[in-house]
């Protein structure tokens, strides 16, 4: 009998510890978990104080704003609004809202929406994006501080499902931008349990305080390891959503989320190993996806650092570039090189600029500037943890000695210390990477603005800046344009930031996820995704 009891325990035990090791791509089949390789650590879910890609994932997931984007063509689709008019000269928008709530239970209502837009546009909250909302009548004097009564601001609460917004001049990309993180509702009365409006590192964010109105909720966050969210029951289109779970997975080391991907343990990678690419492209052609991604690679200088704050200087460093061979030989993804800033525009926008590879011009242009090999000073390359930075770090680190005699230091910080040097000016080159928060070049050409958050460089160019200003006030299209060619034109002449290529998305995705449609954007609202057997 003794005997019996012990085999069946053994038994147990067995079928447990094989239950235990099935990999949870498998078992996802059952659980309808998502894992994702999210890149690296967030730096917080605050969705108006980010800025970066592993953030605005998980965000997708939790905080849903007036307008979503379609799976495929990214075009708006309705999210809190239902619907929306807009006035025949293109300046005033009435959004209707839909009956949603909170995860608490609590109605999302307009108001929520002119709290948030408040909070965000609050110089002393410090986001890095209120230009997002500039177009709006008075929210770049408020931010700016030039006037202090949010009322004077375009964005009014008609009743608690009319929302009012009133813009400067016409913005034919405005309803896109509105999927943007930044412009989404947050719960007043949670941020304000947990601080004041704009304090920063509210513990509003974390598991058990966050109050979202997106299709899932925050479960779990354990850091360096996973950010768990879950299937929210009062997420107003609830029925849609076909996963359970989600699991964002921060792996900055991208041979480890290979293994991962390959183990069965993820289904979507953020990346693919360089030396992997063409191997996977022979081997496993329905699982590697190579798409065009609406995003440029650069560096950025700190100008206000010597030799740095001299513009020849700056041009010898981009003239010392050989784009097509870090495209073609290190990064290796189908990316193009970059000879401007704004990389090939949906709308047809093509700058008129374009970056040379010439060494001996380089070489000229430093002597010009007063410098030599011998008393050029070291200067420091910042990246984060990442095996593709590194990379390109390193083949730009042998192209500037090589062909300037400049010494280049390497420096290899993770996300958060990467973030905070750039921050604080704390730095002289930093590797640097903008994707499109909507489908138009103003989204990237603003970026360079006069004290724009995410500068960071400490340029500043009037007549830039006034070129962007009669762009925003045009009424055509090929007008508008112009004045952007000829903004970018300075741009690439002054090169605060030093264009190297236009980027690809490059990932591994398991063939049972449905519903992750390559688009521009790389974005994915999950309600959309599901996972299938095979």
């Amino acid at each position: 009998m003794n005997y019996r009891i012990i085999a069946i325990l053994f038994l147990a035990l067995l079928i447990n510890s094989c239950g235990e090791n099935i990999p949870p791509v498998e078992s996802s089949y059952e659980s309808k978990i998502l894992y994702l390789g999210n890149g690296t650590e967030p730096k917080d879910l605050d969705p108006h104080t980010v800025t970066g890609v592993p953030e605005s994932k998980i965000l997708m997931a939790l905080i849903e704003g007036l307008v979503i984007r379609h799976p495929d063509g990214l075009e708006p689709l309705p999210g809190i609004a239902k619907s929306w008019d807009i006035s025949s000269d293109g300046k005033d928008y009435i959004f209707h809202l839909r009956d949603a709530l909170w995860s608490n239970g609590d109605p999302v209502t307009s108001y929520d929406f002119v709290y948030a837009w408040n909070r965000m546009l609050m110089p002393t909250l410090g986001s890095k994006y209120p230009d997002m909302l500039y177009d709006v009548v008075n929210a770049e004097e408020f931010n700016k501080g030039l006037i202090d009564d949010f009322s004077l601001v375009g964005v009014k609460a008609i009743d608690e499902k009319t929302l009012e917004v009133n813009l400067k001049n016409p913005a034919p990309y405005f309803v896109e931008l509105l999927a943007h993180y930044t412009t989404r509702p947050v719960h007043k009365d949670t941020i304000e349990k947990f601080g004041e409006m704009d304090s920063l590192g509210n513990q509003w964010t974390r598991p058990g305080n966050f109050v979202g109105n997106g299709p899932f909720t925050l479960e779990d966050w354990k850091l360096n390891q996973v950010i768990r969210v879950k299937k929210s029951p009062t997420y107003w289109d609830a029925n849609r959503v076909k996963l359970n779970e989600i699991h964002f997975l921060p792996i900055d080391n991208v041979t480890r989320e290979d293994f991962m991907f390959r183990s069965g343990r993820i289904h979507v990678t953020s990346s693919v190993p360089t030396e992997k690419i063409e191997v996977y492209r022979e081997e496993y052609p329905d699982q590697i996806n190579i798409t065009p991604y609406y995003g440029t690679y650069y560096y950025r200088v700190n100008i206000n650092k010597k030799p740095l704050d001299d513009k020849l200087v700056r041009q010898a460093l981009s003239l010392s570039i050989d784009r097509e061979k870090i495209t073609d030989k290190v990064a290796k993804g189908g990316q193009e090189p970059a000879f401007s800033f704004t990389p090939p525009d949906p709308n047809a926008y093509f700058p008129p600029t374009r970056l040379e590879y010439d060494p001996e011009k380089a070489k000229a242009l430093l002597e010009l500037a007063g410098y030599s090999p011998d008393d050029l000073p070291t200067i420091e390359l910042l990246y984060n943890t990442s095996e593709g930075h590194q990379k390109i770090a390193e083949a730009m680190q042998q192209m500037w000695k090589e062909n300037l005699g400049i010494n280049i230091l390497l420096t290899n910080t993770d996300w958060k210390v990467y973030l905070s040097r750039q921050n604080t000016g704390d730095y002289e080159i930093a590797r640097a990477g903008w994707i499109g928060d909507y489908q138009d070049p103003k989204t990237f050409l603003d970026m360079m603005v006069t004290g724009r958050g995410n500068n960071q460089t400490g340029w500043s160019n009037k007549d830039y800046d006034n070129l962007l200003i009669k762009a925003a006030n045009s009424t055509s299209q090929r007008e508008r344009f112009l004045y952007m060619y000829e903004a970018e034109k300075i741009l690439m002449d002054e090169l605060p930031i030093i264009p190297i290529y236009t980027y690809t998305r490059i990932f591994m995705k398991h063939e049972s996820v449905e519903g992750w449609n390559p688009n521009l954007l790389d974005s994915h609202a999950y309600q959309y995704i599901s996972i299938e057997d095979k």
